[in-house]
C-alpha cells in the first residue's frame, strides 16, 4: 500500500501551460489512497478551471485569501492545519520567488508560510527561465529549508524551446510524494472496529441502551486511520462525527451490529470489538407506546443477543481478534476467561467502576491481555491510548 494512503495533500496550482497537467496529477495522488484538495493561484485560473479541479478532487477549490465560509475567515489557516503535504505543481518561476522571499500576497504562498507540513514543489517553466541564476538561486535556498524539488525534465516545451524546465509527468511526481513518508504499520491492512452503545427497542420510544459514548471506538478508527490501514467503522447511536477517511456504517440494534460485523470481518485484517454491545434485548418490541398501566410494576421479558466478537473470532479464517472487557470487579479474572471462552488474540479490559476513566470519560486506563502477555497502559488521553493499542496489535500480526 501506498506510503500516502490516507494522507491528505493540498495541491497548489500556480500560472503556467503545465496546469493542465494538475488534472492527471489528481487522480494519480488519488489512486494511492490520498484525499486531495486545491488552492490556485489567480494565474493558474487562465490555464484551468476551478470547476475542473472540483470535480476531479471531490473537494471545492480554493481561491480566495479571505473565505467567509471559513471558520473566522482564515482559509489559510484551516488549510495549513489540513495538509500533511503541501504540493506545487506546477511551480512557476514567480511562484519560487515568492516562496523563497516568505511573500504572502496570495492564499497559496500565504499556506506555504503558515503549514508545518512538509512542502514540495515541481518547477515548471520556460529553459531559460529555469537556467537562469536567480532561479537557480532560489532554487538552491528552497533546497537548504528543506523544500523539496521534484525535476524538472528536460525536453520541448510549449514556447518550441528545447532543454530543462518541463514539469515531471504527473505519475513520476506522485512518485516523489511518496518517497516523503514512510509506509503505516498497518499499511495494506484492513480493520474493521465496533464503537458506541447499542439500543433495544422497547416500543417506539423507549429503549435499553448503556452509558457507552462510542470515544474510545472513534479513538481507535483514528489512529488505525494515521496507521495507514483502511478503516471500517461500525457506530452505535452516538454524538460523535466520524473520521474522514473511515468508511462508516451506522446501525442501532445489537442485531444490526451483528450482521454488519460479520459481512465485514470476512474481507479484514484485524477485527476490534470495542462497542458496548447490549447483553439483552426485549423479546417483544411493540408496535405502539406502551401506556402507563394502573399496576406499579411492569415485566418485560429479555432475550440474549449474539456474541458479536465471539462469532468474529470463530470463522474459519478469522482476522485478528481483539475484544473488550468493561468490568466493575475481579477485571483481571473476567478478562482472561473472555479472552479464552471467546478465542481472542488480545482483550483490552478497564475498569468502569472508576467515575474519571471509561465511560464518558476523555480518559482511560486499561490492561490488555494476551494469551502471553499482559501490557498495562496508564491514564491516558483515550487518543494516545488508541495509538498505543494500534502500535501494539501491529507488532503482534505478520506485515505484508
Amino acid at each position: 500500500m501506498s506510503s500516502l494512503c490516507n494522507k491528505q495533500v493540498l495541491l497548489g496550482v500556480s500560472g503556467g501551460i503545465a496546469a493542465y497537467k494538475s488534472a492527471e496529477l489528481i487522480r494519480r495522488l488519488q489512486d494511492t489512497g490520498a484525499t486531495v484538495r486545491v488552492v490556485m493561484t489567480p494565474a493558474a485560473q487562465h490555464f484551468i478551471t476551478p470547476l475542473t479541479l472540483q470535480a476531479l478532487s471531490g473537494n471545492p477549490v480554493h481561491t480566495e485569501m479571505l473565505d467567509p465560509e471559513a471558520e473566522a475567515a482564515m482559509g489559510h489557516i484551516e488549510l495549513a492545519r489540513w495538509a500533511d503535504l503541501v504540493l506545487v505543481a506546477p511551480a512557476s518561476a514567480d511562484f519560487i520567488a515568492r516562496l523563497t522571499q516568505g511573500q504572502g500576497n496570495d492564499l497559496l504562498s500565504t499556506v506555504c508560510l503558515a503549514t508545518a507540513a512538509p512542502i514540495a514543489i515541481a518547477p515548471a517553466m520556460n529553459q531559460a527561465m529555469w537556467s537562469a541564476a536567480s532561479t537557480q538561486a532560489n532554487i538552491s535556498s528552497l533546497n537548504e529549508r528543506n523544500i523539496s524539488i521534484f525535476g524538472p525534465a528536460s525536453g520541448s516545451q510549449a514556447c518550441g524551446d528545447v532543454g530543462p524546465g518541463r514539469m515531471l509527468e504527473p505519475e513520476e511526481i506522485a512518485s516523489a510524494a511518496e518517497t516523503l513518508f514512510s509506509p503505516g504499520t498497518l499499511a495494506g491492512k484492513t480493520v474493521v472496529i465496533t464503537a458506541g452503545p447499542t439500543r433495544e427497542a422497547i416500543d417506539p420510544v423507549r429503549y435499553i441502551s448503556n452509558q457507552s459514548s462510542g470515544k474510545m471506538g472513534y479513538a481507535i478508527a483514528e489512529a488505525a486511520i494515521e496507521a495507514g490501514a483502511r478503516c471500517i467503522l461500525i457506530t452505535g447511536p452516538t454524538c460523535l462525527t466520524p473520521p474522514e477517511k473511515a468508511q462508516t456504517f451506522k446501525v442501532t440494534s445489537a442485531l444490526e451490529m451483528h450482521e454488519a460485523s460479520l459481512r465485514e470481518a470476512v474481507h479484514s485484517d484485524i477485527f476490534i470489538a470495542s462497542a458496548a454491545v447490549a447483553d439483552f434485548r426485549p423479546a417483544q418490541n411493540a408496535d405502539q407506546k406502551l401506556k402507563k398501566t394502573a399496576s406499579d410494576t411492569m415485566s418485560i421479558e429479555l432475550v440474549k443477543n449474539p456474541d458479536i466478537v465471539a462469532a468474529v473470532a470463530a470463522l474459519e479464517d478469522k482476522p485478528y481478534t481483539v475484544g473488550f472487557a468493561a468490568e466493575t470487579q475481579n477485571l483481571e479474572n473476567y478478562a482472561k476467561d473472555k479472552l479464552r471462552r471467546k478465542n481472542l488474540d488480545l482483550i483490552v479490559a478497564n475498569d468502569v467502576s472508576r467515575s474519571d476513566i471509561g465511560f464518558n470519560s476523555d480518559n482511560n486506563a486499561v490492561t490488555i491481555f494476551g494469551p502471553e502477555r499482559t501490557n498495562v497502559i496508564a491514564e491516558c488521553s483515550k487518543r494516545q491510548l488508541a495509538r498505543q493499542l494500534i502500535d501494539l496489535i501491529a507488532q503482534e500480526i505478520p506485515s505484508e
